[in-house]
């Protein structure tokens, strides 16, 4: 069971009371601080001469190092905050294993090249750029939204890493099919493309790895060195702001890179919004209910949606600019993803909190109380 369960009210706190007024003041109006965070991202691309330029010019493979830090700074606290030596309590969820490959490999992609087909019809680029999020799957950011849900930690890391490790081996081919062989079979156009498999390799590495690592070690060494509770009671509400303070600098510095590009197609974003938009509520509520459907209780099912409805927008930002150039229409595809996914996913974190109490009565894994102090842990 998560540790959310053993979590307690406080005291004083009506159970009643709305969500949003049980969150502290930093958790409630996180929606402003991220949409502040994008105006002024986009507002630095658009109006700071060469700074986009500047930004990008140290990369790690194809993605801006900036970009790369904030993530790295966003992903070490939660998964600090993971108890790896239960990672065998989630191992055994054979339901929970099996609905995950199955909504990120079989229905995510299949879902966004329907989207992409049906809603840009007349926009080759776009459509391209859209096919390719859908083939990335999220092995990033989705541990904020996971944690910020009260999600299974365990569950959330474990099915990340499976995640990485399938998208080394299936973006490149689920590319080609998707690309080549599906259209041609629909008497479609096709698009010929050829993706980097040590790009993919690097980008696992890198956003996955390293933090992985980092958090790994940290729980280890500090739980043998001054026991679990005061690692999970002292340590970890020290390093947990950092989480959040890395992922307001990584989408500062995403909409500074792409600001131009944006501000300046308002029309095209809008057109590329539109299946992003059906892609994330159809991802998130068809997971969420195939969880309450399969008995995999709040948290466990949180995890299964926020999985399968995020994306991994760095990989298929870089794979764009990598194939078809940096001023493509499937660049520009790519970061609008970003500019969609982040405030949709937040808000669904908000979703999944209400649905906690009202479809859950009963579940130990619902948090009593939705802790400030458990997330910015």
């Amino acid at each position: 069971m998560s540790d959310l369960a053993a979590e307690t009210p406080r005291s004083g706190t009506d159970l009643e009371t709305p969500v949003l007024a049980r969150l502290s003041t930093l958790d409630r109006f996180l929606p402003v601080w991220i949409v502040a965070a994008m105006v002024l991202g986009l507002l630095l691309g658009r109006f700071v001469p060469g700074l986009d330029d500047a930004l990008d010019a140290v990369r790690v493979g194809e993605v801006s190092l900036p970009i790369a830090i904030g993530l790295l700074l966003m992903m070490y606290p939660v998964l600090a905050k993971v108890r790896y030596s239960e990672l065998d309590r989630v191992t055994g969820d054979r339901k929970l294993l099996g609905a995950s490959l199955a909504l990120n490999w079989l229905v995510g992609p299949a879902l966004m090249f329907a989207l992409a087909w049906l809603l840009l019809p007349d926009l080759p680029e776009y459509r391209t750029g859209l096919i390719i999020v859908g083939l990335a799957r999220c092995i990033a950011m989705v541990l904020i939204w996971n944690d910020l849900s009260c999600g299974d930690r365990e569950a959330g890391a474990l099915l990340v890493a499976i995640n990485s490790v399938f998208q080394i081996l299936a973006f490149a081919v689920l590319g080609w099919f998707y690309l080549q062989v599906l259209p041609g079979w629909l008497g479609l156009s096709t698009t010929s493309a050829e993706f980097s498999f040590w790009a993919i390799v690097l980008s696992v590495l890198v956003f996955l790895g390293i933090p992985l690592v980092a958090g790994f070690l940290t729980r280890t060494i500090g739980e043998r060195a001054k026991g679990r509770d005061w690692y999970e009671g002292t340590f970890l509400p020290k390093i947990g702001p950092v989480a959040l303070y890395g992922l307001l600098f990584t989408i500062v510095m995403l909409f500074a890179l792409q600001g131009d590009a944006i501000t300046s197609n308002p029309w095209d974003v809008a057109r590329i919004a539109l299946p992003l938009l059906a892609y994330f509520a159809l991802m998130f509520g068809g997971s969420f209910l195939l969880g309450m459907r399969l008995g995999l209780g709040y948290a466990k099912t949180a995890t299964l949606a926020f999985t399968a409805a995020g994306n991994n927008f760095e990989l298929a930002i870089a794979v764009a600019i990598g194939t078809f150039g940096v001023t493509s229409g499937q660049a520009l595809a790519g970061v609008v993803g970003p500019l969609i996914e982040v405030p949709v996913l937040v808000g669904l974190v908000y979703v999944s909190l209400w649905a906690a109490r009202r479809w859950f009565p009963g579940d130990p894994t619902v948090p009593a109380v939705p802790d400030p102090s458990r997330r910015n842990a």
